[in-house]
């Protein structure tokens, strides 16, 4: 179990590192990366997750969730007791608070530079388009729930098996048309650890002018992955999928 733990929350650091990394450098002042846009951003994050799960993966983690909704919604099929589903959640969080941390120190001279404290905390966090907490919620559910499915459909007996290392290429392609179908209205948090451990790293660290952590939303991000977890294995068990 010491090396799953250790591999979740290395692979979700990646993650985060690459994920945040990608946002902060489309949304800070004076980056070479300044307004790429959506599209970058999209393709950043697909590619996140692919990193991610190959280092969870290299370093002991062979279930590579790197997303506590994941893990929850394959402890409910058995993979994991709930003790250990809980200390897999917690080593997660922890790889997304370290994950924030390096993306603050990668642009260490660009938080200054950036007056707007919105855009500060759009690099560790996600945000509603248009602020509304159960549509927010509802979108984070359905969002998370294709995520999971897709996951469980990719990985499935029904497709045959694939290929060792081929696994994460898919997620990245899934990653990224969620984002592109399903990222307008919310971000595509998808992921509690992924909003959560960016977020506490933004609260703690001594960013310039960063403003609050808007935690009046916080829960939104965290709360829609993990019904979308539960809706995902109920959806997949019913199906036939699992």
């Amino acid at each position: 179990m010491n090396g799953q733990v250790f591999g979740e929350f290395f692979g979700t650091m990646v993650l985060i590192a690459f994920g945040d990394g990608v946002v902060a450098c489309a949304l800070l002042e004076k980056s070479k990366g300044q307004n790429a846009g959506w599209v970058h951003i999209n393709w950043g994050w697909a590619f996140a997750v692919m990193l991610g799960v190959f280092a969870a993966i290299a370093t002991g983690a062979p279930q590579a969730d790197i997303n506590p909704a994941v893990t929850l919604a394959k402890a409910l099929n058995g993979v994991y007791t709930g003790s250990q589903a809980l200390i897999t959640m917690v080593a997660q969080l922890v790889g997304g608070i370290v994950g924030g941390v390096l993306v603050y120190l990668l642009y260490l001279p660009h938080w200054g530079e950036t007056k707007d404290p919105g855009l500060k905390l759009a690099v560790f966090s996600t945000g509603p388009a248009i602020r509304n907490p159960m549509a927010n919620l509802l979108t984070e559910v359905i969002a998370t729930t294709f995520l999971i499915v897709g996951i469980f459909c990719i990985f499935s007996k029904q497709v045959g098996g694939i290929a060792p290392g081929v696994g994460p290429f898919m997620v990245a392609g899934l990653i990224y048309v969620l984002g592109s179908a399903m990222g307008g209205p919310t971000g595509y948090a998808l992921n509690p650890a992924r909003d959560l451990g960016p977020r506490i790293a933004h609260a703690i660290l001594p960013i310039p002018g960063k403003g609050d952590s808007d935690w009046g939303y916080s829960w939104v991000p965290v709360v829609g992955p993990f019904l979308g977890g539960l809706v995902a294995y109920a959806v997949a068990k019913a199906v036939g999928i699992l």
